[in-house]
């Protein structure tokens, strides 16, 4: 993370930001793994408007680092003062829709990591008050889904690069 030599003005701001936005709701499907997503506009309706009104912009401009290519999030107040990080751009395939997709998912993931924006489900379960109930013996079944695990690395330039890997 970067920032600019104070934040003195900038930081109530975030945190008043932070009050305001709330979580993002799961509104897309990703059939590969039968999972549902919070996607980039979805992000970026829950918070551009409160940091807006703030007199915050957002801000992701590509930029190259020791050869590798980033989106940088910037969070940039009126008074000239930053927060910002870097999230690697993946593009395994080497096609400008690989590419595209890794823009987009570097995109989401910077600005929700920068805000410490939470996704959620949002399904009719929430509204029906039911109470959990233990499963035993051999009722219990594998899920069928595969387990996202995330790593992330810091590297000697202070760069952090996210993994994703999907496990069984």
């Amino acid at each position: 993370m970067k920032t600019s030599e104070s934040i003195k003005t900038i930081a109530p701001l975030l945190l008043e930001a932070q009050k305001r936005m709330g979580d993002v709701k799961k509104g897309s499907a990703n059939p590969f793994y039968k999972s549902s997503y919070a996607d980039l506009n979805s992000v970026r309706e829950v918070s551009i408007p409160v940091l807006n009104e703030l007199g915050i912009s957002v801000l992701q401009p590509e930029v190259v680092i020791d050869g590798k290519n980033y989106v940088e999030t910037i969070l940039l107040h009126t008074s000239g003062e930053f927060v910002s990080g870097q999230n690697e751009i993946i593009n395994t395939k080497g096609t400008a829709q690989d590419a595209g997709s890794g823009i987009s998912y570097s995109r989401r993931y910077g600005l929700q990591s920068l805000l410490n924006i939470g996704a959620v489900d949002d399904d009719a379960e929430k509204t029906m008050n039911r109470k959990p109930t233990a499963l035993k013996g051999p009722e219990v079944k594998k899920s069928s889904f595969k387990q996202q695990v995330i790593t992330s690395t810091v590297g000697t330039n202070g760069h952090a690069t996210a993994n994703v890997e999907w496990k069984d």
